[in-house]
């Protein structure tokens, strides 16, 4: 990433009449950036990339993508962005080329330039299948990586990714990652959506969204930090541990945060205090190690907002 800012929301708010859906957030991004943007559902993500799409006006603020805002006029900012849903988006009883020569039309693409276009991204996309197939044939991996080729077709500044690897097997999420990682490397700011953690630990940073707020911002690894100044650790049961239970250790004094991950629990002390006085007695219970945080854990304190 350099530091050309390509992406700007200045007290961005949208409401529909007394609801309002986006709440005064305020971020850039730069050229080149992969730029992770999570949230729960209904927490404003969606509403604020249709704003940056140019498909959705905002009530109040500012927003300028790639040096064009709405001011500009109605497909200002629309011609400077792509857009990949999480849901695959072309036509499945047509061919690739079909595909790529509809979304062509609509983009009014010169023939030339658009043949020329279709071969890079192609190329990029590593597509070995042939323009004859049909879409039905590729696998779900094949299929996202030719609908991003569509998002890409027009050459666009800035591209925007909805859960782009929903239902895509993990080898499949694995390249497809690779590719999202040489399109930013080419030029282009990648902006994605994700419900996979491990999928937002290879972004450069991540803004999380909750109840129309931008509530934090920063690297995985400062998001690790801010959300957790104590010291994390793994508890391991030494017996099954029954829901009351749980939920009676998940509101004792000894623990700032203690949640569910997988067969295990995460916690961090109340303090430093309340975890001399319980972790002896604690050990009866749990086999206890210090680990790391996770982005997951992160996400559960600062979107969820369990204290």
């Amino acid at each position: 990433m350099n530091d050309e800012t390509v992406v700007e929301a200045r007290d961005l708010v949208v409401r529909y009449g007394d609801f309002t859906a986006v709440d005064r957030v305020t971020f850039t991004v730069g050229r080149g950036e992969i730029f992770g943007f999570l949230g729960a559902n209904g927490a404003g993500k969606t509403t604020t990339i249709r704003v940056l799409c140019g498909v959705l006006p905002p009530t109040e603020g500012r927003v300028r993508v790639a040096g064009t805002g709405y001011e500009d006029g109605e497909n200002a900012i629309k011609a400077k962005v792509g857009y990949m849903s999480q849901k695959f988006t072309l036509y499945n009883d047509l061919t690739v080329k079909e595909n790529l020569d509809f979304i062509a039309s609509l983009r009014k693409l010169d023939a030339a330039y658009y043949a020329k276009r279709r071969q890079e991204i192609l190329e990029l996309i590593s597509f070995k299948k042939g323009l004859g197939a049909f879409v039905h044939e590729l696998s779900g991996g094949t299929k996202q990586q030719v609908s991003l080729a569509a998002a890409l077709l027009h050459d666009p500044e800035v591209v925007f990714l909805d859960e782009p690897t929903a239902g895509v097997t993990p080898a499949g999420r694995e390249r497809f990652w690779a590719l999202i990682r040489r399109v930013a490397e080419s030029g282009k700011t990648v902006f994605v959506t994700t419900h996979y953690m491990d999928e937002a630990e290879q972004c450069g940073r991540i803004a999380l969204m909750r109840e129309g707020k931008l509530v934090a911002m920063d690297s995985p690894a400062g998001l690790k930090a801010a959300a957790f100044p104590e010291q994390v650790f793994e508890f391991e049961p030494i017996e099954e541990l029954s829901f009351s239970r749980m939920t009676a250790f998940q509101n004792h004094e000894a623990f700032a945060f203690f949640e569910p991950y997988g067969h295990r629990f995460h916690a961090a002390a109340a303090n430093a205090e309340a975890w001399r006085h319980w972790r002896p007695e604690l050990e009866k219970t749990f086999r206890i190690r210090t680990i790391a945080p996770s982005l997951e854990d992160v996400f559960i304190r600062m979107v969820e907002d369990r204290p």
